[in-house]
């Protein structure tokens, strides 16, 4: 039998793995999907103990953070299609530089 202690372990190691991938990657396409990686964790942890508590309340929560994840997302990636056409690159060091070149104006 799966234990509740096995699905939070999971939960840990997915949302560890996400974190990683945001702090390791340059670029803004795996940082997305690191967070996107994260946030499953999250909702992982949501969902698994909200069937050991026999409440729904976590499992709505979960769909609520999907939403809101999936409408974050499309604004970042606009975001990165639009910055994309005007520097041809998604390095996120390209928006450091970005910043200061505006504030030096």
């Amino acid at each position: 039998m799966i234990t509740l202690e096995m699905y939070l372990t999971l939960s840990a190691l997915v949302f560890g793995m996400g974190l990683m991938g945001v702090l390791l990657h340059r670029n803004l396409i795996f940082v997305f999907i690191s967070l996107e990686v994260m946030l499953s964790g999250v909702n992982l942890a949501l969902v698994s103990l909200a069937h050991y508590m026999s409440d729904i309340r976590g499992q709505v929560l979960a769909l609520f953070t999907i939403g809101v994840a999936a409408a974050s997302v499309a604004v970042g990636l606009s975001l990165l299609v639009a910055n994309y056409n005007l520097r041809k690159n998604t390095d996120i060091d390209e928006l450091v530089e970005l910043k200061e070149e505006a504030s030096n104006d």
